[in-house]
């Protein structure tokens, strides 16, 4: 079985800085140090995009100092937040394409998984040029086996006005490249939206979650302005189970910090009074 963890969406600032309140260089060492702890045993970590919220090279520094920390490989896929020149120079090593774009493939056991980059600097909308678009069906070509898709931004409108504005342009485009394949594309893998989203388009199932720092609130009408409601919704990441049947993903509230307790009630106390008043629980 194939283990990874998804994390995304974690807009590293600089040292010592805060984002809407919040520490995501903090919050990022946390999600590491309890993956460390729990899933030492897992391939990689991806973490689909918006690695930093500036693109700067103080946030990359700062990205790097927390990757440090991690005791297993992490793939960076950029955002609408990046900026692959930056990123590139901070991180020399990452993959990227022949046309210098930040996307690659891994083949495990399991399937390939393949890495794309949807960032176009000067919008917060995702892109695929012709090129991106020319490499993502010559990786799909080439095998026939399983596919794993990993990109920040959805190739579809998601249902929230205030994000669907800034999604991928070419939606159709993209389209036309996977169908040929869609039959072998097993999981869509994305970021961008901030929110635990799960379900099925054009066959394919497709999975996000919550970013490691704040989130944005499910409006599914949207505002006048187009200004986005945000949201201190607690982060997650998900942990992704897969073998030749099924794909499995667990999403787990890392920073919970409140009792947990076992379901069966102790020796000598019937269920009903154990669940009903053997807990001293306030909300």
């Amino acid at each position: 079985m194939l283990k990874f963890i998804h994390l995304t969406d974690t807009h590293l600032v600089g040292q010592g800085v805060r984002l809407y309140g919040l520490d995501p260089h903090q919050r990022l060492k946390q999600a590491l140090a309890d993956i460390n702890k729990h899933h030492g045993d897992a391939h990689s970590i991806v973490i689909t995009g918006d690695l930093t919220n500036w693109g700067g090279e103080d946030e990359y520094q700062a990205l790097a100092d927390a990757l440090a920390l991690s005791r297993l490989p992490v793939r960076l896929i950029l955002g609408n937040h990046d900026h692959r020149a930056r990123f590139r120079n901070a991180f020399p090593d990452a993959m990227a394409d022949e046309n210098g774009y930040v996307q690659d493939v891994t083949d495990t056991d399991f399937g390939r998984m393949i890495f794309l980059d949807t960032l176009m600097e000067g919008t917060h909308a995702g892109w695929l040029c012709e090129e991106r678009l020319n490499w993502l069906g010559a990786r799909l070509k080439e095998t026939g086996g399983p596919v794993y898709l990993f990109m920040h931004h959805p190739p579809f409108d998601i249902g929230m006005p205030g994000m669907d504005q800034y999604g991928l342009i070419q939606k159709e485009e993209f389209k036309a490249v996977i169908h040929p394949y869609k039959s072998r594309i097993r999981q869509i893998f994305f970021g961008h939206i901030h929110r635990p989203i799960h379900g099925e388009w054009l066959g394919i199932p497709f999975s996000t979650l919550r970013g490691t720092n704040h989130q944005v609130w499910m409006d599914l009408e949207g505002r006048a302005d187009g200004n986005l409601p945000m949201s201190y919704e607690r982060p997650a990441y998900g942990v992704v189970l897969i073998d030749q049947t099924i794909t499995l993903i667990h999403e787990h509230d890392y920073l919970y910090d409140d009792e947990i307790y076992l379901g069966d009630p102790p020796e000598g106390l019937s269920e009903y009074d154990y669940a009903t008043t053997g807990f001293d629980h306030h909300e």
